[in-house]
């Protein structure tokens, strides 16, 4: 008896009671949670900066390596002011040097003959253009040699001697060009007595125009006849 009252009170107490309320979703949730963060009396976020030290070594710059300089530029870097100023020049000579070079090696690919240097009109002091000399340079020599004018005499064979190994014969006499480099420059282009001859020529020139000293006259009678033998106007058999 007693269990059947108590059975019989809890099937009135489940049936009188209140429906449980239905579950919540997770969308419906975040809709509540954004209204409420909207709502005017809810306090708002606030963004605020800090200064923080660095770490100096961890911020460095990693450096490149440094490429090693060419041996030259230690070098020059060690010389002192004179000597890498006579480097720059020595260095400078043989870069105008390469280019001369150059440029002759150029003309000879291209087959063509250098330019032949002008011929000079001086020797020193002595005139040697052809138009300043007597058609006859020994006839006129010894009329000067018997007027007892030695030493023009012997200048003016001197003269036309020059004139003609560098007219006659292309000897390369430039203006500057001493006895003794006209002897050497002329020999290779004048026969064995022709070269005999141009030595007693200048060695009796020197003995009276440095030395002071007087030539026989048979020999400069000598030299007056054969010149025009040894050095013709006109070289060519």
């Amino acid at each position: 008896m007693r269990f059947s009252g108590l059975l019989l009170a809890l099937v009135c107490g489940l049936s009188s009671a209140e429906p449980a309320p239905p579950a919540t979703s997770a969308s419906a949730v975040r809709a509540a949670a954004s209204s409420a963060a909207a709502h005017p009396l809810m306090p708002g976020t606030e963004t605020t900066k800090t200064l923080r030290l660095k770490d100096a070594q961890g911020t460095k710059k990693t450096e490149k390596p440094q490429r090693p300089s060419p041996w030259w530029v230690g070098l020059m870097e060690n010389l002192t002011g004179g000597l890498r100023v006579a480097v720059w020049l020595v260095g400078a000579g043989l870069f105008v040097w390469v280019l001369l070079r150059l440029r002759d090696w150029l003309q000879a690919r291209r087959g063509g003959a250098a330019l032949a240097p002008l011929a000079p009109t001086h020797v020193g002091s002595l005139d040697i253009r052809p138009e300043s000399l007597p058609t006859d340079v020994g006839a006129a020599a010894w009329l000067l040699w018997q007027r007892g004018e030695a030493r023009a005499a012997l200048s003016l064979l001197y003269r036309g001697a020059l004139s003609r190994l560098v007219h006659g014969h292309g000897v390369p006499i430039r203006a500057a060009s001493t006895e003794r480099e006209c002897l050497a420059l002329a020999a290779p282009r004048l026969g064995a007595s022709a070269q005999v001859f141009l030595r007693q020529l200048v060695s009796s020139w020197q003995a009276v125009a440095y030395a002071q000293r007087p030539v026989e006259s048979a020999q400069m009678e000598a030299l007056c006849q054969g010149f025009a033998l040894h050095l013709p106007d006109d070289p060519r058999p």
